[in-house]
């Protein structure tokens, strides 16, 4: 155990780890960087605040910088980026903003300022990784026309929602969306709400890819329900503009007039700064890291969006950046750097999304081709079931589309969808994963039962149930 802690990023995993290290070892030297001025926020909920149904935009941190540095004692650098890191010498090298040295925060009371350019050394005995994830940006001609954005910040949340609900004379009217992922999706309910026409452009056969057919058709039934216009396995050639502003979105077939687009293609890991140090990278893109969350240095860490973990139903390294993942593997790193070695934990992969009335769910593997790579040979079943009792008022449908495999029998993953009852009954099936049960374990599970909250046999039972007898 070192004497001096440092980590890169001041988000999720980052502050995890600052926090739990300093509260298990008061002692402890805890030195965060942060290259923005935002630290543990909500990321999730930027497109909410977008829809306007989050008030502020400050409402979405849940510490601030003041919090960390007052009460938690913790040496918080905002505004200040890591531009290299020295594994031999155990330095990282800070490039201080323009705006840090301008206001001269008391976030900088350690910053010795060194060099006049704004950078200095600063020497650790255990570094953590934690620099996030980026948006994609796809080789699109007109990707740098005024209206285009990604939306991958809380900078530019509060952008997009000046845009959106600014004036009437200058806010758009129409939006394309290019990718119909998490947040293509949520952003087109967001967008909706503030009275856009909204067009999502996908490139793969379906949205929400990874729920699989059966999820993905019901999600776009809903989608086109609501007067989203949706171009399914059709690919965005090119973004045309007229005087640099953006006017219309160009695919192979057809030209579609919009006066603002959101590229919303996914996310890849900040692995760069990493990978100069000579940090390996594992297959996915992402640092590879070990069951304790370190890498190939034994004194380095990497957590978070920019880090595989291990898909526990796969046994082989993944890249799932969502936030639980980040804040549980922050704080074991932090116990972990305090003396108190902890593992980071597996990952099923469970999600779950909001698509206007949906709820929308996965967890496990339930793409066949993945399943195969992982050497299972998966049977899959669908099943439709009430949300609640038969007779009970107020019930909806519940589509779950469940895998298993059929020499061992274990369960492998499932998705849902419906209009109420989804988002909690994805965890059931997240936990059996993680126990590693099979499927007719899931069937002979003791779950809740009554009349406004379910069925008899809950749908996951049913699902478990049917692939059961399938496997059989």
């Amino acid at each position: 155990m070192g004497e001096t802690f440092v980590v890169i990023g001041g988000d999720a995993a980052g502050m995890s780890a600052a926090s739990k290290a300093k509260r298990e070892n008061p002692d402890l030297d805890v030195i965060v960087f942060e290259k923005g001025e935002w630290v543990s926020y909500g990321a999730c909920g930027m497109p909410y605040y977008v829809k306007g149904e989050i008030a502020e935009l400050e409402d979405l941190v849940a510490i601030t910088p003041e919090e960390f540095r007052e009460e938690r004692n913790i040496d918080l650098r905002t505004h200040s980026e890591v531009v290299g890191i020295d594994r031999e010498a155990k330095t990282v090298t800070v490039e201080r903003s323009e705006a840090n040295r301008a206001s001269e925060p008391r976030a900088g009371r350690n910053d010795p300022r060194a060099n006049d350019d704004g950078t200095y050394e600063q020497a650790y005995d255990d570094l953590l990784v934690a620099t996030g994830a980026r948006a994609i940006r796809p080789p699109i001609d007109g990707m740098d026309l005024d209206g285009v954005f990604t939306f991958h910040s809380m900078e530019r949340a509060r952008e997009v929602r000046d845009i959106v609900a600014g004036d009437a004379a200058e806010r758009p009217e129409s939006v394309g969306i290019i990718g119909g992922g998490y947040i293509g999706l949520e952003m087109a309910e967001a967008f909706d709400a503030r009275g856009l026409d909204v067009s999502v452009f996908e490139m793969l056969p379906h949205v929400l890819a990874p729920f699989g057919d059966s999820i993905a058709e019901t999600v776009e039934d809903h989608l086109r329900e609501q007067g989203v216009s949706l171009h399914l396995d059709t690919l965005v050639e090119e973004i045309s503009g007229e005087q640099g502003r953006v006017a219309a979105i160009e695919t192979e077939d057809d030209r579609y007039s919009v006066d603002s687009v959101l590229v919303a293609t996914g996310v890849a890991p900040n692995a760069e700064l990493a990978e100069s140090a000579g940090i390996e990278l594992g297959e996915t893109g992402a640092i590879a890291t070990d069951e304790y969350g370190r890498t190939d240095d034994p004194h380095v860490y990497a957590a978070g969006d920019c880090a595989e973990a291990h898909n526990v139903v796969t046994d082989a390294p993944d890249y799932v950046p969502l936030a639980l993942t980040a804040n549980r593997a922050g704080r074991a790193i932090g116990a972990t750097v305090a003396g108190d070695p902890t593992e980071v934990g597996g990952i099923v992969g469970t999600a779950v999304v909001k698509v206007f009335d949906l709820e929308v769910a996965r967890t496990g593997v339930t793409d066949p081709e993945v399943a195969e790579e992982a050497g299972f040979d998966p049977v899959s079943q669908v099943v439709t079931a009430g949300s609640r009792a038969h007779y009970y008022p107020g019930g909806e449908p519940i589509t779950v589309e469940m895998v298993g495999d059929r020499e061992t029998g274990r369960l492998l993953g499932a998705a849902m969808v419906g209009e109420e009852g989804v988002a909690k009954r994805i965890d059931t099936v997240a936990t059996a994963l993680h126990a590693g049960m099979t499927v007719e374990e899931v069937q002979n599970l003791d779950l809740s039962y009554a009349p406004p909250f379910g069925p008899t046999w809950d749908p996951v039972l049913t699902a478990a149930k049917v692939l059961s007898g399938k496997l059989e």
